[in-house]
């Protein structure tokens, strides 16, 4: 005669001593193990940070001057969203505690309070339309600029740490990466992936 043993409800919901032990392990392995491969890298950066002569080494092809004197200094770069409203950082952060140019010749679109935040908006035409925030400026919608002319000076509101302003591009209505329109493409930085050995 076989004895078959089954098991109460009360005994179905537990299991051996070291099986929730090994289930956590491989949980807490599996975490670590997608943080390392989804976390980003660091942006590069070249000389040890991310600093450069305001207009130096720029490419005589660069249509954009840097909307600050001195060090360029990028504090939060752009990061663009899966999706039109997506999470995401349209635009960067720079280092700004002074006044600020316009980076091309164009035409004041908009100035105001956006939330809490002086907001500068201006039309360089060929669809490209460059956000500086927060600011205080004089200026008023129409009013023509010059490439360099002193627009505005960093004010203190929105997202953008105290001492920095965001500078959004669009480029017919899309966020673009304002960088490479400074003629300031950080280099890229290639980690060695496998042992060729």
């Amino acid at each position: 005669m076989d004895i078959v043993r089954t098991r109460s409800a009360a005994d179905a919901g537990r299991r051996r001593p070291g099986a929730r032990r090994a289930v956590l392990l491989a949980l807490a392995t599996a975490l670590l193990a997608s943080s390392v491969i989804w976390s980003p890298l660091p942006p590069p950066v070249a000389a040890g940070d991310d600093t450069q002569a305001a207009d130096a080494a720029l490419p005589a092809d660069a249509p954009w001057i840097w909307p600050v004197e001195g060090a360029r200094t990028v504090t939060e770069p752009f990061r663009a969203p899966a999706h039109r409203y997506g999470p995401g950082h349209r635009g960067m952060d720079i280092i700004a505690t002074g006044a600020l140019r316009s980076p091309a010749a164009g035409v004041v679109a908009f100035r105001g309070s956006v939330v809490d935040r002086g907001v500068l908006t201006i039309d360089h035409g060929d669809g490209y339309v460059i956000t500086l925030e927060p600011v205080l400026s004089d200026l008023g919608p129409g009013d023509v600029i010059e490439a360099g002319q002193v627009v505005a000076v960093a004010s203190a509101g929105g997202h953008a740490v105290s001492g920095t302003v965001h500078v959004g591009v669009r480029l017919d209505d899309e966020y673009v990466n304002p960088r490479p329109l400074f003629g300031d493409v950080p280099r890229a930085i290639l980690y060695p992936c496998c042992d060729s050995g």
